[in-house]
């Protein structure tokens, strides 16, 4: 795909995507998702790649959608973009971001300016959310005659509980990086001139873990986040770990401890890819 809304690129074992339109901070369109989304798989599917970062390009993060490309077409009688799969109206047909996400490598949003709407809520399901501490947040939907999207009203209730969440939407105001961080919203705020250092500080604890099993644990989490049989998450916890049982990394970690040295993952996941092809 040629990316005409997104940058894409290997830094380390970063896989960073940016939103590219600077223009207009990096306002949401359907096609800026459907190249995220293809970015997301290139990541996911390079063996260098450890962590998936999203950030903007410029003074923006993501200023919410695009009015003409969305709203506006709409209100003219073009539909943007159906989700079919998760049901949020807007996204390109077929695409279930939330289900890309939380099946995706660990993913951490690098918020460095202002993220309004979709610009948050297209985050809310990444695993940590990082902003500087002067950028702008908004759940603005009221101010614009529509409701929040992207199972927001459950993320975001995950994250900061009823009533902050209640506050954000139903006042539709802005907070700063700092106060979303207090409230829970964001994992941590930091100057802006520090986003980097902090999301390289945040993706050196997930590098040299086994990406299946990090992977399998986000799975986890999106199952049993609001699951009240806990006979259910037990179960589902016993048949993920029967499978990594029989995982070359599981191995490779028990042979590395009782041999007092470190677990080399690559080449357990390499000896694991090579098994599978055979």
């Amino acid at each position: 795909m040629d990316y005409t809304q997104i940058a894409y690129r290997r830094d380390g074992t970063l896989g960073v995507v940016t939103m590219n339109r600077p223009d207009k901070l990096n306002a949401w369109t359907p096609r800026m998702a459907e190249e995220m989304a293809h970015a997301f798989r290139t990541a996911n599917d390079d063996p260098e790649v450890a962590v998936i970062v999203l950030t903007g390009e410029g003074r923006g993060f993501c200023a919410g959608a695009d009015m003409e490309d969305t709203f506006k077409s709409r209100l003219d009688g073009t539909d943007p973009g159906t989700n079919t799969a998760g049901g949020s109206g807007g996204l390109p047909e077929g695409l279930d971001w939330i289900g890309l996400v939380r099946s995706s490598k660990p993913m951490i949003a690098a918020v460095n300016g202002p993220a309004v709407g979709i610009g948050v809520t297209q985050i809310l399901p990444f695993d940590v959310i990082i902003a500087a501490e002067d950028a702008k947040f908004g759940l603005v939907f009221v101010k614009v005659g529509i409701v929040p999207e992207l199972a927001s009203s459950h993320f975001a209730t995950a994250r900061m509980g009823f009533g902050k969440t209640s506050e954000m939407m139903l006042s539709g105001n802005l907070y700063t990086g700092r106060e979303v961080a207090e409230f829970g919203l964001a994992d941590h705020a930091v100057p802006a001139d520090q986003l980097w250092d902090k999301v390289r500080e945040v993706a050196a604890l997930f590098e040299n873990n086994p990406e299946p099993m990090m992977r399998m644990t986000k799975q986890l989490l999106s199952q049993n986040l609001a699951e009240h049989d806990l006979t259910l998450v037990q179960r589902r916890e016993t048949e993920a770990l029967k499978q990594c049982w029989s995982m070359a990394e599981h191995h490779e970690a028990v042979d590395a401890f009782l041999n007092k040295r470190q677990p080399d993952f690559k080449a357990a996941a390499a000896r694991r890819r090579s098994q599978a092809a055979e």
